[in-house]
């Protein structure tokens, strides 16, 4: 059975068929062919996949993100961050990656951030004497900070999986957000000394009241959302719904840039993408089921312990699988496929769930950027409208520099895990 299940999905994928369907046929095969267990399990497992409390959390986050990104928080939330980063350095380029981060702390989805903030952000990389290939570069990667900083639905997906705190991941996830944002920014700087290029504009105290003022109710967001959950007021999934109502009341009511046209169509595509990563998570669902069922996570931590391998190479092994598995494979499917094989063995060499969970969320996310088949890169050149082999080049230095990111937060824990010493 486990040579079917690693030589049918490879031969669905190359025939074309969509990855839902790869994971469904190859699972409901399996059970069929080689168990005494009913057809009827596998949409009792699919339902079952998609029951969970926790899940609720991602149609609210996508639904906020699209309301903030079409009703004018995101612009204002720019506008704070280009005050305050203007006067450095590579000013644009490292604005572009604080917006990113800033974004998000209120969204959950990397593809939607680089629509949001590329046509914002491009013309000035360009203007300010960026080329073509590291404007696109810069944009496409920074995107990818939104499923490592919370609220985070790769974060939600991978508890969902690993059965662990959503609330904890999330605490685990800001100090390697910053770190992974405070690198890019390193580089970025390092770059415009080297070319000589964007020496900032002169900071102005003005400028920077006049956008807090105007960003006040967006910045209130993420204060509104993470001072409930950690303050014991709401669940994540609780803060998700009330994240919703205030992108509704300030887009809506306060700066009514949102009508009720732009609503209705802020809604249906938040339902397409529910609907999307929902159908993810049922047959991912019972792929996973069969995975554990089968005994795959067990032989696969057996393997590793007879291979009596250090911890370090072990992490450096799955790293390396995870980027693979990355440049072909999305984030949501690979985290629900791949999380309750990988995390057995993690434990077994002493990795803390959490820590772990930063681990697979930061590694897949750079799949989100990496060729040929990351998700940023096909909305970068959408909206762009630049040659492929321009973006390819452009991401190959921030792509190096997200894995030196990875391998940080990988080999030094503290940094996920030293704000759950004061949570209770």
């Amino acid at each position: 059975m486990l040579w079917l299940m690693l030589i049918l999905p490879v031969a669905l994928l190359v025939l074309g068929f969509p990855f839902f369907l790869v994971l469904l046929s190859t699972a409901t095969i399996a059970i069929v062919a080689y168990t005494s267990v009913p057809p009827t399990a596998v949409l009792q497992i699919m339902f079952g996949s998609i029951g969970q409390f926790a899940l609720l959390a991602v149609p609210f986050f996508i639904f906020a993100g699209e309301l903030m990104g079409r009703g004018g928080m995101a612009r204002r939330l720019v506008r704070v961050v280009i005050a305050m980063f203007g006067a450095i350095r590579g000013g644009v380029p490292i604005t572009t990656v604080g917006a990113a981060a800033l974004y998000g702390s209120i969204s959950g989805s990397t593809a939607a951030t680089v629509a949001a903030l590329g046509p914002l952000f491009y013309p000035q990389l360009r203007k300010t004497g960026y080329d073509e290939k590291f404007s696109t570069g810069v944009i496409t990667c920074a995107g990818y900070l939104d499923n490592i900083i919370p609220p985070s639905i790769a974060m939600i997906l991978y508890c969902a999986a690993a059965e662990q705190s959503v609330v904890k991941l999330f605490a685990a996830g800001v100090i390697p957000g910053i770190v992974l944002a405070a690198i890019m920014a390193l580089y970025i700087y390092v770059y415009a000394r080297w070319k000589g290029l964007d020496t900032g504009t002169p900071f102005r105290r003005s400028e920077l009241a006049i956008a807090l003022r105007e960003g006040a109710w967006a910045i209130m967001m993420p204060v509104i959302v993470f001072g409930g959950i950690y303050g014991g007021v709401f669940s994540p999934t609780e803060a998700a719904g009330v994240a919703c109502v205030y992108a509704i009341v300030v887009t809506m009511l306060v700066h009514r840039e949102i009508g009720w046209r732009e609503f209705w169509d802020v809604a249906v595509t938040s339902m397409y993408l529910t609907t999307q990563i929902f159908l993810i998570v049922a047959v991912a669902g019972v792929f996973s089921w069969l995975l554990t069922t089968s005994g795959a996570a067990t032989a696969a931590v057996s393997y590793i312990s007879d291979l009596n391998a250090r911890p370090w190479m072990v992490l450096l092994t799955i790293n390396v699988f995870l980027l693979i598995v990355g440049c072909f494979i999305d984030t949501a499917s690979s985290i629900l496929v791949l999380t309750p094989l990988l995390l057995p063995i993690a434990q077994h060499i002493g990795v803390d769930p959490i820590h772990f969970g930063i681990i697979v969320v930061t590694n897949l996310s750079i799949g989100t950027f990496t060729p040929p088949f990351g998700v940023n890169i096909f909305v970068a050149q959408s909206i762009f409208d630049v040659p492929l082999r321009s973006i390819y080049a452009g991401l190959a230095p921030f792509i190096a520099v997200a894995v030196v990111g990875l391998m940080i937060v990988t080999y030094v824990p503290e940094l996920s895990l030293w704000l759950l010493r004061f949570m209770n």
